[in-house]
This record gives structure tokens, C-alpha cells and sequence, in this order.
């Protein structure tokens, strides 16, 4: 991942802003920092659903919804209703998802309590064709962001990332556009400063 060596370096160090690896787990949520310089993660909020630290992370990027909807891509999904989301850069043909569905969904697997990824998209798409499922129920992505062994720690020495928790409700119903900022903030005062800042340095 690119990231310059740029001037907030040192001022976040004396934040104190630093993250262990040991924090990394399934389920834990990625902030990037203000000035990360990789566009395909600027001001990006990754949701954890796969880590080992012998192979490596999985996740999805849950703050970017492009102008499509998934019935642009899906036939007999309703329309302007289940916005179609950038998951990441790997693999961007293909079609991952999120839900609260549960064990109704065969083959789902547990993110956090109450919300999973993956399962069945035969049942999933027969449930939003057949009008029982809303959009704040499941979220469509397209492509995810992958890091292999050691190599999102190493991103996080470089404090390219800021680890949190997030609810079922902060990733299924809040704002994309907003979570960057209010995941930030809801940190704390010195993670709050951060959500403030522009995107170029030089304006800061």
C-alpha cells in the first residue's frame, strides 16, 4: 500500500496514535488514516471477515456505494433500492454480500454477533425478489480488499490504520458517506481532531 512519508507523521505520533496486531481479529473494523495516499482506500472504512495471522486478512470496504443499484447488475431485483457497494480492488467482478440473516441463510458465516457474510445468493436473491428482504438488511459489494501474512500488521506500524468496533447498526444503517467521519469521532477527542482534517496535508 502506498503511504507517504508526509508532515503528520509526527504530530500522530505524539497522539499516541498506534495500534498493535494483536488487536486484528474477524469482525474488527479498519479506519483508515486522513492522509492514507492509496486511492483505493482513501477516507475508507474496512469491516474485518476473515484473519489469521498466518494467512492474512479478508474484508470489505462498507463506505463506498457506487451509482449503482443491483438491479443495474441483477435481474428482478427491485430498483433504486440495494445500492451496489465498492468492496475493495481484488477480484472486482465478483459479488460478495453482508446480511442479518442469519442461519436463514445456509452456510452464512458470523462477522460479529447478529451480522454474517457469505451464504447462499440464491436464497438471498429469491428473499429481495420476493420483497421480504430490505436494503437494511444486507449490503452487495463488489470485489474486497485482501492483505497476505504479515502484511497488514506492517501497515499498521506504519499507522496507515485505525482499529475499532463497530455495532450491526454503525455498519448496516448509518451513512456511508458520513462513516469515516462519525466512526472517528465516536472514538474519542483525539480521534475526532482527525475527522476534521483535509485530505491534502498541505491545507491542513
Amino acid at each position: 500500500m502506498f503511504k507517504p512519508d508526509n508532515i503528520e507523521n509526527e504530530f500522530f505520533v505524539k497522539l499516541g496514535f498506534s495500534f498493535s496486531p494483536d488487536q486484528l481479529a474477524k469482525g474488527k473494523v479498519l479506519i483508515s488514516e486522513p492522509f492514507l495516499g492509496d486511492p483505493n482506500f482513501n477516507r475508507s472504512v474496512i469491516l474485518l471477515t476473515e484473519y489469521s495471522k498466518d494467512e492474512g486478512a479478508f474484508g470489505l470496504v462498507i463506505n463506498k456505494p457506487t451509482e449503482l443499484y443491483m438491479a443495474d447488475i441483477i435481474e428482478g431485483f427491485p430498483t433504486h433500492t440495494f445500492r451496489f457497494h465498492y468492496g475493495g480492488p481484488v477480484n472486482p467482478e465478483n459479488l460478495f454480500f453482508i446480511h442479518t440473516l442469519g442461519n436463514a441463510v445456509q452456510e452464512a458465516q458470523e462477522v460479529i454477533p447478529g451480522l454474517f457474510w457469505s451464504g447462499d445468493f440464491d436464497q438471498i436473491s429469491a428473499l429481495v425478489k420476493g420483497g421480504t428482504l430490505s436494503d437494511g438488511q444486507a449490503k452487495f459489494f463488489g470485489g474486497y480488499s485482501g492483505w497476505g501474512a504479515e502484511q497488514l500488521e506492517k501497515e499498521l506500524k506504519e499507522r496507515s490504520w485505525i482499529i475499532c468496533d463497530l455495532t450491526v447498526s454503525d455498519i448496516m444503517e448509518n451513512s456511508p458517506e458520513e462513516m469515516w467521519r462519525s466512526s472517528l469521532r465516536a472514538l474519542g477527542k483525539k480521534f475526532s481532531i482527525m475527522a476534521d482534517f483535509p485530505e491534502d496535508p498541505a491545507l491542513n
